[in-house]
């Protein structure tokens, strides 16, 4: 089953709640619900949720100590529900994180279309970070295959940048040659101990020679693992 884009409501009015729940059901979301900021955080541990529609004015916990609470640990976007009368809080809300708002009484179908733009601009801005990765002094972009150390670029084989991506993911994590081949090559590693230890000192000699580092140790006796 396809995994649904789910959405969080957290108003203390529940005709409010209803009436967006409808709407973002017709666009085939997943909703939940909460009738306050303390509702709100514990359902917020118990499942992922992609974006948040938070009133401000609430009891218990109001929207904008909910907001403080969700940024201690939490990047997802965050749309506000303000009346007319609450403008130093909706900019308070921006101010704290929030990512976008909307005035009572609103248009339903302006709101899903907003959250839905939320989503979509979240999404992108985590495949780009996702894309990129940055660790020690080397920068590697997945989707170019371009490897730079200190802005200087280093060229790698197919199999050379695969072996230094696996690492990379996994700093400090130790990898058996037998591992590297395996998730490198995707066949049975039988005999692969040299076939892995060439491929690992051309990329050891490649950012020595532009660096002075070697990056990847040897760990004896067990494997190797990527370290600063």
């Amino acid at each position: 089953m396809k995994n649904l884009t789910s959405i969080l409501i957290v108003d203390d009015d529940e005709s409010i709640r209803k009436l967006i729940t409808v709407y973002l059901k017709n666009e085939a979301y997943q909703v939940y619900q909460a009738s306050n900021g303390k509702e709100a955080l514990e359902l917020l541990e118990k499942h992922t949720v992609d974006c948040i529609v938070l009133d401000i004015m609430m009891p218990k916990l109001d929207g904008i100590q909910t907001l403080m609470k969700i940024r201690e640990q939490k990047v997802i976007p965050v749309i506000l529900l303000s009346a007319k009368s609450e403008d130093m809080d909706k900019i308070t809300g921006l101010s704290l994180g929030a990512d976008d708002y909307m005035t009572k009484p609103f248009n339903p179908l302006e709101l899903a279309a907003r959250i839905k733009a939320q989503v979509r601009r979240h999404k992108v801005f985590h495949e780009a970070q996702d894309a990129t990765i940055h660790v020690c002094d080397i920068t590697i972009d997945t989707q170019t295959r371009l490897v730079t150390v200190n802005t200087q670029q280093i060229n790698f084989t197919p199999r050379e940048f695969d072996i230094l991506l696996l690492l990379a993911k996994n700093k400090e994590k130790i990898f058996s040659a037998e591992q590297i081949y395996t998730n490198v090559w995707h066949e049975d590693s039988y005999g692969s101990d040299n076939t892995v230890m060439v491929h690992i000192r051309k990329i050891r000699e490649k950012l020595e020679k532009e660096t002075g580092k070697r990056y990847i140790e040897t760990v004896w006796g067990v494997g190797y693992k990527l370290s600063c």
